[in-house]
């Protein structure tokens, strides 16, 4: 278990990063959601009692366990399967923020599910994400998310719970002894490479990898984002591109567990902007039903790359907050398939309609699924004057 002091600085971190993430400044009464896993209420505790003494609003949901979240799905039937309670659609427009603690007690516990009635729940809750992103884009509407440590996660990690808790405590910074100062310092340096990056004309990435052969065109009016608070922890610097102009080769070398699946070794191909072929070492039948439960399913929603100056995850941890951040001997890159982000949008988000989105190729999905890679790599930029330049090499953004 984290100790008393180290749950006071992940609380610290988090609090810092919900108000970091969003635009506008929070006010007393304002409504806050933390969901949480059972393994996390201690946590969720602290933050209650804290998020009342700052004069706000805390509404608590418990997620389901893994019992209940498989007799859901195995029992549900068609209605009871995408059945939104009275009242959610009002909480959601109510929300000024929210904070979510994952702390799973098991991984693969879905794995004999069919990912199509997975994925019908996942899209009858979408019209609620999409209330919240368009909170997000008017500056209403900040979040953050965490990991708790579990034996189920050590297991699959391949360490003890001793060891996986000292891996979150390393990542997240808490062993320092002003931690929010720290993250204040790695906030200020990322919003320097993310500034440099934006002022380029790119035209198209081109990544290139033991295994990666793939191409990314950025596309008009977008910007790089990330360190925004929005994860903690998170080293990535991110946009979403243009997805009509993906082409090429992308594979994942981390493993991946997705809606209770064990997936190892993806192997994409894309060709005008769509995954065409699938391949994995491990859960391939999912993969390519899981991308064909929605048309964004298999587009590109998200282009990353993690600099390992900043990232002390050094190993996999058998979670996509932690992974998709994983520094390392190079560094990572990782495409997420799936919806896209409207921040990346260099113009004002609150008046990116669902029209101009489509026009410029934010991509739209019921879905999001980080796929990373760690193997030595580089980004080339091929920029609008018919120039190029490498950005990022040997795990580091060429700034």
């Amino acid at each position: 278990m984290l100790s008393e002091r180290q749950v006071d600085a992940y609380t610290d971190v988090l609090l810092w990063a919900l108000k970091t993430a969003r635009k506008k400044p929070y006010r007393r009464g304002d409504v806050i959601l933390i969901r949480y896993d059972l393994a996390a209420i201690g946590m969720a505790e602290e933050l209650h009692a804290r998020l009342l003494d700052m004069g706000m609003n805390p509404v608590l949901r418990m997620g389901l366990i893994p019992g209940m979240e498989k007799d859901f799905y195995a029992k549900a039937n068609r209605r009871q399967l995408v059945f939104q309670p009275a009242g959610e659609k009002e909480l959601f427009h109510s929300l000024s923020g929210g904070i979510y603690l994952n702390a799973p007690d098991a991984l693969t516990h879905l794995s004999d599910v069919d990912p199509k009635r997975i994925g019908n729940a996942a899209r009858a809750r979408k019209p609620l994400r999409d209330i919240l992103d368009r909170r997000e884009e008017k500056g209403a509407f900040g979040w953050t998310l965490c990991v708790f440590p579990t034996e189920e996660l050590a297991r699959h990690a391949g360490l003890s719970l001793k060891q996986y808790e000292t891996q979150v405590v390393r990542a997240c910074y808490l062993d320092e002894k002003e931690p929010v100062r720290k993250w204040e310092s790695i906030f200020k340096n990322a919003a320097a490479i993310k500034k440099w990056l934006s002022a380029m004309r790119v035209q198209a990435l081109h990544v290139e990898s033991e295994r990666v052969d793939l191409i990314v065109k950025p596309g008009e009016k977008r910007r790089w984002v990330g360190m925004t608070g929005h994860n903690i922890p998170s080293f990535e610097i991110f946009l979403s591109p243009d997805w009509r102009g993906t082409e090429g080769v992308y594979y994942a070398d981390q493993p991946s567990y997705r809606n209770g699946n064990d997936v190892e070794g993806v192997r994409l191909v894309f060709k005008k902007g769509s995954v065409v072929k699938v391949e994995a070492k491990k859960g391939g039948a999912f993969v390519s039903k899981y991308l064909g439960l929605d048309r964004g399913a298999g587009r590109v929603g998200e282009f990353s790359l993690t600099d390992k100056r900043f990232s002390r995850i050094n190993r996999f941890m058998a979670n996509t907050l932690f992974d998709e951040n994983y520094g390392g001997l190079h560094g990572n890159c990782h495409v997420a398939v799936g919806s896209s982000y409207s921040d990346s949008y260099s113009g004002d988000p609150s008046k990116l309609t669902k029209t101009v989105k489509k026009r410029l190729g934010f991509n739209a999905s019921a879905i999001h699924w980080d796929l990373v890679n760690t193997e030595k790599k580089r980004v080339t930029a091929y920029l609008s004057a018919g120039e190029k330049t490498v950005i990022y090499e040997d795990g580091m953004f060429r700034y």
